[in-house]
């Protein structure tokens, strides 16, 4: 298989801090241009100092880069492979010069996150076009668009729940409830998502329908199922999509449930907003209730899905043009930047569900 559209491969992370002095500055990046005093981002990062300073994403994103090397390496794929994030080290700046200064002209980027949305996507492409721009660099640099939609995504979210409930909760039980999760956003940020709109929502909720057409598919049973959200990071006067994790789980309780099983669609490993947020927070709410809560794992590095994702990849290098038709990729208002326009390089146009 030949990678000659592309010579190089770019994993795109979030980031996060790996020692205590560097949380201050992590969430500074972060939060660049709200103005937020560095004594209110110390109280915020409080749950990264119960860690010692330590985000567990970046080993987990490093972990994710080495699987889907070898998983190219298996179909014969030979391109340089590194990892790059937005707010912490290597930062995509440094790690596109280096590319650039080693004799790469031509690079894929790839985000390490499934869906459509100005943070999931189009910021990521204005990281690299305002590297690009910042640089001169003699570099061009394409992203691949979001893979929700790769049947093992899906595929392998079904199996993680299906391993977690097994002598627990009973799915078809109505005291129980299946709740998908994933980070809330503002809503006028979720209606601009994707190329015709909306598209952040509808994938999460096109996902958990594949998820539980998987588990019927597996047992005879198709649960009842929310997507509900989580991470809410905005001022209270801002609209974030809503049901919230924990009041979802409070309703629930209400209504006489005595089971959630918590799968988070929305995140690809264990990083720290999954352990926060729902491993902590929305257990203590539900053990306050006296809920029962299981938290399905992530897909993180499973075979399956790392599998699927170098396929789709590697599909990308081999058939890559160097010269796009028009309209073969996404350059206007998609996932739109809700303070102002930025440079941004072109992410390939998406051809999958909404």
């Amino acid at each position: 298989m030949s990678a000659a559209a592309y010579d190089a491969v770019v994993l795109l992370g979030f980031g996060g801090p790996e020692a205590e002095d560097e949380v201050v500055p992590f969430l500074e990046r972060v939060t660049a241009g709200r103005g937020i005093p560095r004594e209110r981002l110390r109280e915020v990062g409080v749950h990264y100092f119960t860690m010692g300073g330590v985000s567990p994403i970046n080993a987990q994103n490093r972990a994710l880069r080495e699987a889907l090397a070898d998983a190219l390496a298996s179909l014969g794929v030979e391109v340089e492979l590194v990892l790059a994030n937005r707010n912490s080290a290597p930062f995509v700046a440094d790690v596109l010069a280096e590319l650039a200064a080693r004799g790469h002209r031509r690079a894929l980027a790839v985000a390490t996150a499934a869906y459509s949305g100005y943070s999931s996507c189009r910021q990521y492409r204005e990281d690299l076009g305002l590297a690009l721009a910042g640089a001169g660099l003699d570099l061009e640099v394409r992203k691949l668009p979001p893979f929700f939609d790769l049947p093992a995504f899906s595929g392998t979210i079904t199996a993680l729940l299906l391993a977690a409930v097994a002598g627990g909760p009973d799915l078809a039980a109505p005291t129980t409830r299946l709740v998908f999760t994933t980070h809330s956003v503002p809503t006028a940020a979720a209606r601009a998502s994707g190329p015709h709109g909306d598209a952040y929502e509808s994938q999460h909720r096109w996902v958990a329908a594949r998820v539980v057409d998987g588990i019927a598919e597996a047992t005879g049973v198709r649960p009842a199922w929310d997507l509900v959200f989580q991470s809410r990071s905005g001022p209270p006067s801002v609209p974030w999509l809503e049901p919230d994790v924990n009041d979802a789980i409070s309703a629930y309780a209400a209504e006489g449930v005595t089971d959630v099983v918590l799968a988070p669609i929305g995140f690809l490993s264990d990083h720290m907003e999954v352990i926060w947020d729902l491993d902590t927070q929305a257990r203590q709410t539900a053990d306050e209730l006296g809920v029962r809560l299981v938290r399905t794992p992530t897909v993180g590095t499973h075979p399956a899905f790392v599998a699927a994702l170098a396929g789709r990849i590697a599909d990308e290098l081999a058939t890559g043009s160097p010269e796009p038709a028009e309209g073969q990729f996404c350059f206007g208002a998609c996932c739109a930047n809700p303070r102002h326009e930025l440079p941004t390089v072109p992410g390939l146009a998406e051809d999958a569900p909404r």
